[in-house]
């Protein structure tokens, strides 16, 4: 289709300009004006990111084709502070902390002023509401809204334009103070750059293909269609990797593209560096890959059974890693305990859902060497792995890390930078990928699901005298964090407490399943849940208060841990007493049983409900080793 003209006000000038007919107001805004401070974080009108006022209302601009903006007047978040000197509410929003990792803020700043522009007396509820069309992953929204409203009341004269002043503190006295961020301005502004925002002079834009299918055996991949495209410079496969093809945080096992069969939906096949996003894609569609369906499995228990596919020939029994730990006698503990209490827990895949998709610009400086700018939250690490996988001295691999908007442990893993290398080299031109958020979802690492058998036999008097505990974790296709996430697990399975006969089993499981990695708080959180989840219900099969369970069985200083480290000082039974205070808990109240917490002589005796039973064979057998 033929160009479009486009004439518009633009931040206070007129513009008249061609564009695609297919474009979005945000690919116009970013592609073609070069006005990055809207950012793009769903595509779908639900995160805010790219909110713009569009003949003074608050639009999202992913949403908005770009023929409406024909003769429109447009304000961007560059509008602002276009003089450089801050609004009130940017002002606000740097004095009040509400920027982390800033991908959101262009866009929350824009909702906000259109919130005081709407209401300049609104009220905290009101604010909340106005904003209820904006995301944020990691500031959180208390900070965000104080800011709106310490502007509201300097805009009203209700506080002086000194309180958005910066405090003063004498040189080096920070500790215990609030100390303004100083790349706030940056990002309240839109003026920070993130990787999907930078460009190169001669930039090509890069497409991935992706498999279809959750396992299969690549019979061939036909690429000679796509690589005659007009548009097309690069075409790259696993074949085109010269050097050991192989990634991962613990385990080397994830080839840059799938090498020889595909192991999960959405795994990369081959990509495409072109001209431009869209004849990238029709290249993609150009590419011919045919693929032998192999049997798949989802579900861990069934990869650990006995011939069950197999997605990795080092692991023939799926197993990515297993940590076993053993304290004591753990069987003659339960058989000394009053009161033996076994449940099962588990945890669901979680999407990071940070605001920034992954995007990466690679290059190949006059120097030979090979760049990377990614939100990388690794990159000494991913420079090593890079160089093997190119054939290059570590001296001709450089990683520059990006602002990263929004991370979480997600950005943690090499998944896409290979590809990038490959493509820069290739083509000898910078290339730049940007995930869609459909991509980012379907293809990364997500939280790892759990499930959790946990055993444990306590004394009358709340003592835990054994634990016995087995997580089963979904790894997914490939290992990426999964090695230390089982560590960590198992490290922190039982919990801040002093017990002396302890079993812990964490094992990851390969699957045909997005793999699993790091996030926030990775293991632990799994492992932590089943254990704290368990000691409120012993707590209430005893009739004991939940904080007089953890007391009585805290670490103390000095204690040791089940795995012999030797602590200092314990902060547990401090910080159980501020818990227990600020939570307004009141010992001694009625529990669900009709018996009183703190009561010691309302022990339940019933033997334990065993949830367990596909573990109850290996655990008798281990018992009797």
């Amino acid at each position: 289709m033929p160009d479009i003209r486009i004439e518009a006000t633009i931040n206070g000038r007129k513009i008249a300009r061609a564009a695609k007919p297919h474009q979005r107001l945000i690919d116009f805004l970013r592609d073609d004006l070069n006005l990055t401070g809207n950012k793009e974080g769903c595509g779908a009108g639900e995160c805010g990111t790219c909110s713009v006022f569009v003949d003074g209302v608050l639009m999202k601009s992913c949403l908005m084709p770009v023929a409406k903006a024909h003769g429109a007047t447009i304000d961007t978040v560059e509008s602002l502070a276009k003089t450089g000197e801050l609004s009130v509410l940017q002002q606000a929003f740097h004095k009040a902390g509400a920027s982390q990792c800033g991908y959101c803020i262009p866009g929350m700043v824009m909702a906000a002023t259109a919130a005081l522009r709407a209401n300049p007396f609104a009220d905290r509820e009101e604010i909340k509401e106005r904003l209820g069309g904006n995301i944020c992953r990691c500031t959180g929204y208390q900070k965000i809204i104080d800011a709106v409203e310490l502007a509201r009341d300097v805009q009203n004269g209700r506080l002086p334009a000194a309180a958005l002043a910066e405090e003063e503190h004498a040189e080096g006295d920070f500790i215990g103070k609030n100390v303004r961020r100083i790349d706030a301005p940056s990002k309240v502004t839109g003026r920070l750059k993130y990787a999907g925002d930078m460009t190169m002079p001669g930039m090509l834009h890069v497409q991935v293909l992706r498999s279809p299918h959750p396992h299969a055996r690549i019979v061939s991949i036909d690429t000679t269609a796509a690589e005659v495209m007009a548009g097309v410079e690069g075409v790259i496969t696993a074949a085109d990797v010269p050097g050991q093809d192989g990634f991962g945080v613990f385990v080397n096992d994830q080839p840059v593209m799938a090498r020889g069969k595909v192991r999960y939906v959405g795994e990369a096949v081959a990509a495409v560096a072109a001209e431009d996003p869209l004849t990238a894609k029709r290249a993609l569609a150009a590419i011919k890959v045919v693929y032998e369906p192999l049997p798949a499995v989802f579900d861990p228990f069934d990869a650990m059974r006995p011939g069950a596919p197999v997605l990795h020939d080092y692991a023939p029994d799926n197993i990515t890693k297993h940590i076993p730990i053993r304290v004591g006698d753990v069987e003659k503990g339960f058989a000394e305990s009053d009161l033996v209490v076994e449940e099962n827990y588990s945890t669901q895949a979680i999407e990071h859902a940070y605001l920034e998709p992954e995007a990466g610009l690679a290059y190949v400086d006059p120097d030979g060497v090979v760049t990377i700018v990614s939100p990388s939250q690794n990159i000494t690490h991913h420079r090593h792995m890079l160089a093997r996988i190119i054939a290059k001295p570590i001296s001709k691999v450089r990683f520059i890390m990006s602002p990263v908007g929004g991370g979480f442990g997600g950005k943690e893993d090499m998944i896409y930078q290979g590809m990038l290398a490959l493509l820069a080299m290739k083509t000898q031109r910078p290339v730049r990928l940007v995930f869609t958020r459909e991509e980012s979802i379907a293809s990364t690492a997500k939280r790892h699901p759990s499930r959790t058998t946990l055993r444990m036999g306590l004394m009358r008097d709340g003592r835990i005298n054994a634990l016995a505990l087995k997580m089963i974790c979904d790894g997914g296709a490939y290992g990426l964090s999964t090695e230390g996430v089982m560590r960590k697990a198992a490290i922190l399975g039982a919990g801040p407490y002093a017990i002396p006969n302890v079993r812990v089993d964490t094992y990851g499981i390969y699957t045909n399943n997005t793999p699993s990695g790091a996030f926030r708080s990775f293991g632990a959180l799994q492992t932590q849940f089943a254990t704290e989840s368990h000691l409120d219900i012993c707590a209430e099969r005893l009739g004991l208060d939940p904080f007089a369970i953890r007391r009585i069985n805290a670490l103390r200083d000095g204690g040791m841990t089940h795995t012999k480290q030797k602590l200092g000082k314990v902060s547990l039974a401090r910080v159980l007493e501020a818990a227990e205070k600020a939570s307004g808990w009141e010992a001694g109240a009625p529990n669900s049983r009709g018996g009183t917490r703190g009561d010691l002589d309302r022990v339940d005796t019933r033997p334990p409900v065993s949830l367990g039973a596909r573990f109850a064979g290996e655990d008798k057998q281990e018992a009797a080793e």
